[in-house]
């Protein structure tokens, strides 16, 4: 059976919102134009993906890409910085201001070369490393044998408990104890609950270890309160600003001051040359954005929203790690519908309902070809979903995952134009109206 497009839509797109790119490039630009009306229409559950405002779409493509500025403000290598320095200082005040630390660094790429940097700073190639195991939840820069840090660096992981799916601090503390790693890394990709930092912390003090808390996934949470801060309780905490900070796709590391220069000597010139000016503009916007009472509620509204959707899910019957969630991401296991996690997710996005397939802790199925599926509430909470919206969604995932199980095209066409219908009513941030 010859299955509808994901990328297809109920409108055809509009290039209208680029005359320039669609004057020059109208393939590219109808390219931009059809994804914009796929997130338009779609619901977006990827717990790593969000709406950037306008605003921050905007900072992203300004003239500041023009410019070349490697070093730090007031120690360029290059002239014509007039402007420059005040934006990247307009950026590392307002980090330092929203996350309440001592020492910002906006320059890094992304979150994989922040935590490069983080190696850089402190370890030696050969070290011992710690972090969480990722078919558990980890990330692959915590040590992982296929990441560079893998390769470079001794990786040992820790994971979570099989009865409650929980870190196992015991373990922790035995592992740290015995290997007694240069770096710690707190934090993952798929972790439903509340990270203990302060567990950590004493963990890694009695080990001789630096804590390295990575955020990227919580750090719109912690900004809004909705989530406690690492900052009394890391050495160094990593950070992506494109997920529930609701940023540009760029990174920051933040310290105590005593390692700041170790921490900027390993962004630049240790790891990457000039940094992406108009990303760090961006950045900017994302935490000014953050520093405001509407955050503050965005981000409980998040949680709120996750944990509605938890509960309907598990009315329904399906069996998520840990039992629910505390934050902003739900990892559930299909096992108990018979159905792959890769098979419900090609399925759902049949269905307009976008998530990725996923390992499960202690998962007997390949992690291309896994048990799970990863859901999240950032996006749809940008639009101004509510917990009252939650069953709804519920019933979506539910339905979809049994047309899956049954090859039902049809009821997965159906959820597709319900989907559509909930999403022209709360409009995405950023969109262009088609």
């Amino acid at each position: 059976m010859t299955h509808p497009s994901p990328s297809s839509s109920p409108s055809s797109p509009n290039t209208l919102s680029h005359p320039a790119l669609a004057a020059q490039d109208p393939e590219l630009a109808a390219l931009v134009g059809a994804e914009e009306q796929l997130q338009a229409d779609t619901l977006r559950l990827i717990p790593s993906e969000n709406y950037v405002s306008t605003a921050v779409l905007e900072a992203s493509g300004t003239v500041l890409q023009n410019k070349y500025s490697e070093g730090y403000p007031g120690r360029r290598y290059y002239e014509g910085q007039q402007n420059i320095d005040p934006v990247e200082r307009l950026a590392v005040d307002r980090a330092k201001s929203v996350f309440g630390v001592e020492h910002a660094n906006v320059q890094p790429y992304s979150g994989s070369p922040a935590n490069l940097a983080v190696y850089l700073a402190f370890a030696e190639p050969g070290d011992t490393v710690m972090g969480m195991a990722l078919p558990m939840g980890g990330h692959l820069t915590h040590g992982w044998g296929v990441s560079a840090t893998g390769k470079w660096f001794r990786g040992v992981q820790y994971g979570v408990r099989h009865d409650t799916g929980l870190i196992d601090f015991d373990e922790v503390r035995d592992l740290a104890l015995k290997e007694r790693p240069k770096l710690i890394f707190c934090g993952g990709t798929a972790l439903p609950r509340t990270i203990d930092f302060a567990a950590f912390a004493e963990i890694a003090r009695e080990a001789g270890s630096v804590l390295v808390a990575d955020i990227a996934h919580i750090a719109g949470l912690i900004a809004g309160g909705a989530h406690p801060s690492p900052v009394p309780h890391a050495d160094v905490i990593s950070t992506t600003t494109h997920k529930t900070l609701r940023g540009p796709r760029g990174a920051m590391l933040m310290s105590r001051e005593e390692h700041a220069k170790a921490i900027d000597k390993a962004v630049f010139p240790g790891l990457q040359g000039g940094p992406h000016n108009q990303t760090t503009a961006a950045i900017a916007v994302a935490l000014h954005e953050a520093s405001q009472p509407s955050f503050r509620d965005y981000a409980h509204a998040v949680v709120a929203n996750a944990r509605a959707l938890a509960e309907a899910l598990l009315a329904r019957g399906f069996d998520l790690v840990s039992g629910g969630t505390d934050n902003h991401l739900i990892l559930m296991d299909l096992t108990p519908k018979d159905v792959p996690g890769k098979v419900a997710a090609k399925a759902l996005d049949r269905a307009g309902i976008v998530v990725n397939y996923n390992t499960v802790p202690y998962d007997p199925r390949k992690p291309f070809d896994p048990s799970g599926v990863r859901i999240g509430t950032p996006s749809l909470t940008s639009r101004g979903l509510g917990t009252q919206h939650m069953p709804t969604v519920a019933e979506w995932i539910d339905r979809g995952v049994a047309a899956a199980r049954a090859g039902d095209e049809d009821a997965l066409t159906k959820i597709r134009s319900e989907v559509a219908d909930l999403m022209a009513a709360h409009p995405a941030p950023g969109l262009p109206t088609h």
